[in-house]
C-alpha cells in the first residue's frame, strides 16, 4: 500500500539535492496554512541555492499551467530573502494577487532593491495594481503612490529595461503626463523604445493610439511590429485586422510577429479571423502551433460572448437581469480563465 504523502515528506525531500522534485509535490505548497509555512521557512535556511531555484521555477510552472493551485503564502514569505533571484520569483508567485497591501513593499522593492531582477518584476505587478486602480478596485492614493514609483523610475537614469517595464506599467494609468511619456518613448529611433510605447498604448485603450499602432504593423524591424500587433489587439482596432491577416500570409515574417498576430486577431474577432483560425488549425502539423491556435479561438469565442452579454446588458431592465442563463456565465468564466494568461506568448 503507498504511503501517505505528507507535507514534512515533501520538505524532507526537498531538503535532499541527489533527488529530483517531483510533479506531484508540487501541488501540497499550494495554500499553506500559517503553521506549515512556518514549516517550510524553517527548512529554507538550509536548502542549497540551486535547489531553492529548482523548487520556485517549478511552483511558477505549475501556477502557470493550473488554474486551482496558488503560492500566495509563499511568495510573500520570500520578498525579503536573501537571494534576488529568489526575490523575483517570489514576485511572479504573486501574479494574481489583489491585496492592496502589496503595493507598498512591491513600490520599495522597485525603488530600493540592490538587484535588477525583483525590481523589474515588481515594475510588471505593480502596473496590474494600477489597472486595479484605474476600476476602482484599490484606493487611488495607493494607485498614485505606485504610480509616483514608475515615473520616478522612467524620468532617473535608471537600466534602460527597468525604465522600460515602468513605462509599460504605466501604460494603464488615466494620468494625464502618461501620454507625454508614451509620445516621447515613441519618437525615439531606438527600436526598444518604440516597442515598449506601442505596449504602453495597448495597455491604455485609448483611441488616441490607434493610428500610431496602425503604422507600425508593417515596419521592418520584428520587435516593432509585434508590439504594434500586439497593441492593436488589446485595443480592438477592427482596421488593423485585415492588415494582420495579410501579414500572416508572409512565409518571412518573424515568429514573435506570427504569434502576436494570431493572438490579435482573437481579440480583435470577425468572421475572417475564425475562418483563419480554423483553417491554420486544418493545414499545420506542429503541436504546439496547433495548441496555441485552439487557445487563440477560444478566446475569440469568449470575446464574442462577451460583446453578446454586453449588448444584451443595454437592453435589459434590472429585473431581466435575474434571468440570464448562469450556466452561460460560468462557461465564460471558465473560458476567461483558460485564456487570460495567453494574452501574448510564443508557441
Amino acid at each position: 500500500m503507498a504511503e501517505t504523502l505528507t507535507f514534512q515528506s515533501v520538505l524532507d525531500h526537498l531538503l535532499d539535492s541527489k533527488k529530483d522534485i517531483p510533479q506531484t509535490h508540487l501541488k501540497l505548497y499550494s495554500d499553506l496554512d500559517p503553521k506549515s509555512l512556518r514549516l517550510f521557512m524553517d527548512v529554507w535556511s538550509s536548502v542549497k541555492p540551486a535547489r531553492k531555484l529548482l523548487l520556485l521555477d517549478g511552483l511558477l510552472s505549475q501556477f502557470e499551467s493550473d488554474n486551482i493551485v496558488s503560492y500566495e503564502a509563499i511568495g510573500r514569505a520570500l520578498l525579503n530573502d536573501l537571494d534576488g533571484e529568489v526575490r523575483a520569483r517570489a514576485i511572479r508567485l504573486l501574479a494574481e494577487s489583489q491585496d492592496p497591501k502589496l503595493v507598498e513593499k512591491l513600490t520599495d522593492i522597485l525603488l530600493t532593491d540592490f538587484d535588477l531582477a525583483p525590481r523589474l518584476e515588481a515594475a510588471f505587478l505593480i502596473g496590474e495594481f494600477i489597472l486595479l486602480g484605474e476600476l476602482e478596485a484599490i484606493k487611488a492614493e495607493l494607485q498614485r503612490l505606485a504610480e509616483d514609483a514608475l515615473i520616478q523610475i522612467i524620468r532617473s537614469n535608471e537600466d534602460p529595461s527597468l525604465r522600460k517595464a515602468c513605462l509599460e506599467a504605466l501604460g494603464y494609468s488615466s494620468r494625464p503626463e502618461i501620454v507625454n511619456l508614451i509620445e516621447a518613448a515613441f519618437q525615439r529611433e531606438d527600436p526598444t523604445w518604440v516597442a515598449t510605447a506601442l505596449l504602453a498604448m495597448g495597455r491604455s485603450h485609448d483611441e488616441r493610439w490607434n493610428s500610431d499602432v496602425i503604422s507600425m504593423l508593417l515596419d521592418e524591424e520584428p520587435l516593432i511590429q509585434a508590439a504594434a500587433a500586439q497593441a492593436a489587439g488589446e485595443l480592438s482596432i477592427q482596421e488593423a485586422g485585415p492588415i494582420l491577416l495579410k501579414l500572416l500570409e508572409d512565409e518571412d515574417v518573424d515568429d514573435n510577429v506570427v504569434t502576436a498576430a494570431i493572438w490579435s486577431l482573437s481579440q480583435i474577432g470577425g468572421e475572417d479571423a475564425r475562418i483563419y483560425l480554423v483553417n491554420l488549425i486544418e493545414q499545420t502539423e506542429d503541436e504546439d502551433l496547433v495548441e496555441y491556435l485552439e487557445d487563440a479561438l477560444e478566446n475569440l469565442e469568449f470575446h464574442e460572448e462577451l460583446n453578446k452579454f454586453d449588448l444584451l446588458a443595454l437592453d435589459l431592465d434590472e429585473d431581466d437581469v435575474e434571468e440570464i442563463d448562469l450556466e452561460e456565465m460560468d462557461e465564460l468564466d471558465e473560458i476567461w480563465m483558460k485564456t487570460k494568461s495567453n494574452t501574448y506568448h510564443n508557441f
